[in-house]
């Protein structure tokens, strides 16, 4: 029973991608060890009745886990919404300006 996902019945677009973005926290990036949230990698969440759609970046246009953390992001969010979900690599360049507050304080970069 602990293994079970919410079911998003009767659920708004808003709250199911609420649900999407605190799910995909456990998708991290294990070269910096900061989740795809955090990092503000999620750029977009298109969420339909019978599909989703996810618009990510990554902190490098290299990043050698570049394939595993668009898959497990896919995966996660279709996990979630039980519907077919497909992702789509932005072209957007990251910027440590997109992380969310506070994540990057410990790192002396500001």
């Amino acid at each position: 029973m602990a293994d079970e996902q919410p079911t998003t019945a009767g659920m708004s677009r808003e709250e199911k991608e609420a649900l999407v973005r605190e799910a995909l926290r456990t998708v991290v990036d294990p070269e910096i060890g900061l989740n795809v949230q955090e990092l503000g990698l999620v750029r977009e969440i298109d969420i339909a009745d019978d599909r989703a759609h996810i618009v990510m970046i990554l902190t490098t246009p290299f990043c050698p886990y570049a394939p595993q953390l668009l898959e497990m992001t896919r995966r996660k969010t279709q996990d979630v919404l039980g519907v077919p979900t497909t992702i789509e690599l932005g072209m957007e360049i990251w910027d440590r300006d997109m992380t969310e507050p506070g994540v990057l304080d410990n790192w002396g970069l500001y």
